[in-house]
């Protein structure tokens, strides 16, 4: 008889330790789901999560805006621009509308080369009017054009670039020495360029030009580079 109370004493202790587990269990799973029976997260194990996407998402935000900024106004200025042709002063080579890509940069490390086609201030970067020609003369070199020759340091050189033969030597009629920075230009289209034979424009500076056209992107139908 002792033993069957033990027995069930033993069962009794048994059945009260599993239910209070069971109880212990339940609780848990309550605490941890909502009313719905969804789970509860802990707002603790989120808060640091949530500031890190919030820290990224600003990052992400800076990066697209200095993107903006360098594209709107670093690279015209400092890299690359579009510039438009107005006039026919560059014919054959280019034409009144054609749009172009000019580079900044070369011309920050190098000195234009003969036959460069450059785009340049003629009264000084204060003044909004640009030109577009090709360089003839180079810095401290003496030019002359006599007829339709031009002659450099005396010894005619060979280019075919001019679209008619030129009659007008303006300022280059007689020996011109250029300055260490100055730079003698023509328009391709020679009979109707307003270039450095005129004193309105003159040898042009270095410091004047703003680059070198390198690409035309429009029209489309004679896209890419030229001479």
């Amino acid at each position: 008889m002792d033993n069957e109370y033990k027995n069930e004493d033993r069962k009794e202790s048994l059945k009260s330790s599993d239910e209070q587990k069971a109880g212990e269990e339940t609780a848990t799973e309550e605490r941890n789901v909502d009313s719905y029976g969804e789970p509860i997260e802990n707002p603790e194990s989120d808060e640091v999560p949530k500031k890190k996407k919030v820290i990224s998402t600003i990052i992400e935000l800076l990066l697209y805006a200095a993107i903006i900024v360098m594209c709107v106004c670093v690279v015209p200025k400092y890299v690359l621009q579009r510039t438009i042709v107005d006039g026919t002063s560059m014919m054959n080579t280019l034409k009144d509308g054609d749009n172009l890509l000019v580079e900044k940069v070369t011309y920050r490390f190098s000195e234009p080369k003969r036959f460069d086609v450059i785009v340049f201030y003629p009264h000084g970067r204060e003044s909004n009017d640009y030109y577009i020609k090709r360089v003839i003369g180079l810095p401290g070199e003496t030019i002359q054009i006599k007829g339709n020759t031009i002659y450099i340091n005396g010894k005619a050189i060979k280019e075919n670039y001019g679209k008619d033969p030129m009659t007008e030597s303006g300022i280059a009629e007689e020996p011109l020495k250029l300055a260490k920075d100055e730079f003698f230009v023509l328009g391709d289209n020679r009979e109707i360029s307003d270039d450095s034979r005129y004193p309105d424009v003159g040898p042009v500076k270095k410091k004047n030009i703003a680059g070198r056209a390198i690409l035309r992107i429009s029209p489309l139908s004679e896209f890419g580079t030229f001479k």
